[in-house]
This record gives C-alpha cells, sequence and structure tokens, in this order.
C-alpha cells in the first residue's frame, strides 16, 4: 500500500473533513548511477564548502537565498518555521468552478485524497456533491515546503487533487520569437490536414502507448550484463518536410489504406 504524504483536512463551509494524501503516479524515468569511466567506480557528492576547504554535516547547514550576485541573505529553520501557513495543515476550498474552464497547462501532478478514520460520511458527501453539481474546488495546501493551488475532484471511487502552477510559473507564449512570425497557410493544405486529423481520430487508451525507450535501455542493460556484443545502431536523420501538398496526400492515403477492413 502506498504511504500517505500528507495529513490534514479539507475545510469545506463550516465542514471539516479529514483527510491523507497519495500519490497517483509514479515517475519511471530511469535513474543512472555516475562512474568514473576509468574504474567504473562510482561516484561520491560532498556538501563542500570551498571557503572552509572541507565538508560540511547537515547540522552546520542554514538555507541561503540570492538576492543579488553574491549576495546571500541566509535564513535559519526556526525563522521558516515560523511562517507556517494555515494550508500547511488544512485544504480550505476558496471556490468551486468548472474543471473544463481551468487551462490544462496550469495541471503540474496528481494526488489521491483518502478519507482518515472518522470522516468517512463528510468525505463521501462531499464526493457526491461535486459529481452531481460536475464542480471542481480550488484551495491550497502546503506540499514539500512550498503552498500549492490544488483543484479538487470526483475520480472513480474518490477524490483527485490536482497541483497547479501559479499563475507567475507559466511563462508566456508572446515570449516565443517564432511564432509571431508564422505564415499563412492555403485552404487545401488546411483541408487535407483536417481530413488526415479525421481519418486518424480514435479513443486514447495510455496502455497502447509504452515506454519505448525505457524498454530498449533495459534490454541494453540486459544484454551487457549477459557479455553479448552490442552493436550501435546509427541515428537516422529526420529532414524538414518540403514539399507539404504532396506529404498530406500521402498520408492521407496511408491513413485510409490502414482504415481499409481485410
Amino acid at each position: 500500500m502506498p504511504r500517505a504524504i500528507w495529513k490534514g483536512s479539507i475545510a469545506f463551509g463550516l465542514v471539516n473533513i479529514p483527510v491523507k494524501l497519495y500519490p497517483a503516479t509514479k515517475d519511471k524515468a530511469l535513474s543512472f548511477t555516475m562512474v568514473h569511466r576509468e574504474c567504473q567506480t562510482p561516484l561520491k557528492y560532498k556538501r563542500w564548502c570551498p571557503k572552509c576547504g572541507r565538508e560540511v554535516s547537515w547540522d552546520e547547514i542554514d538555507r541561503g537565498f540570492e538576492v543579488t550576485k553574491g549576495k546571500i541573505i541566509v535564513l535559519r529553520e526556526e525563522e521558516l518555521e515560523a511562517l507556517r501557513l494555515k494550508s500547511t495543515k488544512t485544504i480550505e476550498i476558496q471556490q468551486f468552478v468548472d474543471l473544463m474552464s481551468v487551462d490544462s497547462i496550469y495541471f503540474a501532478g496528481h494526488y489521491y485524497l483518502a478519507p482518515e478514520d472518522g470522516g468517512e460520511k463528510a468525505y463521501s458527501l462531499f464526493r457526491d456533491a461535486l459529481a452531481i453539481t460536475n464542480r471542481a474546488g480550488i484551495g491550497k495546501v502546503v506540499i514539500h515546503n512550498k503552498e500549492q493551488i490544488v483543484v479538487i475532484r470526483p475520480y472513480q471511487r474518490g477524490l483527485l487533487a490536482s497541483v497547479l502552477h501559479h499563475a507567475d510559473e507559466v511563462l508566456s507564449v508572446e515570449k516565443i520569437d517564432e511564432l509571431q512570425k508564422l505564415p499563412e497557410v492555403g485552404e487545401r493544405e488546411r483541408e487535407l490536414a483536417i481530413a488526415l486529423i479525421k481519418s486518424m481520430q480514435g479513443e486514447f487508451r495510455p496502455e497502447d502507448y509504452p515506454d519505448s525507450y525505457r524498454q530498449a535501455v533495459m534490454e541494453l542493460i540486459k544484454q551487457k550484463a549477459e557479455g553479448e556484443a552490442i552493436q550501435v545502431p546509427k541515428a537516422v536523420e529526420v529532414e524538414a518536410t518540403v514539399d507539404l501538398m504532396k506529404a498530406l496526400e500521402a498520408s492521407l492515403k496511408v491513413a485510409k489504406k490502414e482504415k481499409t477492413p481485410l
């Protein structure tokens, strides 16, 4: 069973619902160990003070914030502890919204919410009310020493809390120079592109998209562990499409052929 990473309550009007927060996803990115090429020994990293010329233990460390180049303001743990917010232990619902009104670019991570002992009935009531009204609750909570915006919505048997980026964490698309000088496309090209999209449409099933790179790396590790000879294939260079119309027409033919039953 997964381990709860946070315990507290949801404040819904004058109702407090004791809850626990569990991770809803797990990153399966490969983690490599850095080794010395000459002797294949794993490298060690030290908390090194270049001024004192020695390794520093954890009990000698404070947190610092660089306000200008070379000027660091030191913050002690007790000073940060004094700033503990109400959201450290309570998700206070501030508003209910249509989930579709929340732009997907703001979503940063997901957690399952489960009731603590004694909060089961209030939890079920809150979940049912959200489902019937088709609304999601917006609140704040401190996770990993950062106050996060969360949107809470019904998900299967329970509730899902999705962490949102703050407004100033989402970069403006207007800062991308290449997007300010896009050319106009022809009507025929647009029609072919739309037809190609329609011919390839279907239902999203996550199991249809395995992590092929991870599988390939694990297979490479297995082969090397078994002493097999390894041949490194040459990377295939992908060139930009020159004749857009020709490429669209050919793609549409292939898509239609793949859809045709045998």
